[in-house]
């Protein structure tokens, strides 16, 4: 059977293509593990081959999700240097991001 449901929502400043059952990485969310969330910021949707876009986002549309998991990426690691004044400063950083599971796309 082919998807013919897919979204392009927006989270943290970015844009994601969804589907159904699709397990995406989206930036930190602060909800606990097993909860579910609903997704208001959809700026385009294809439903049944029809395409909707939003302006900026489409009313009366929400997608449903479940987060899996909270994790970090690897470390960065940030070196700062000054030339001639014997300055260097090493830091490095993880930033964390949330696994979420699309459960369903709704259009009214």
């Amino acid at each position: 059977m082919i998807n013919n449901k897919y979204a392009i929502i927006e989270n943290g400043g970015k844009q994601y293509k969804i589907f159904i059952n699709d397990i995406i990485k989206v930036d930190n969310i602060n909800i606990k593990i097993g909860k579910i969330i609903i997704i208001k910021k959809i700026i385009m949707l294809n439903y049944n081959y029809k395409i909707i876009i939003g302006n900026p986002y489409i009313k009366n549309t929400f997608i449903i999700a479940i987060i899996l998991e909270h994790l970090k990426y690897k470390k960065k690691k940030i070196f700062k240097i000054k030339r001639r004044k014997h300055y260097k400063k090493s830091l490095g950083y993880r930033q964390k991001y949330t696994k979420i599971k699309i459960l369903s796309i709704f259009y009214k």
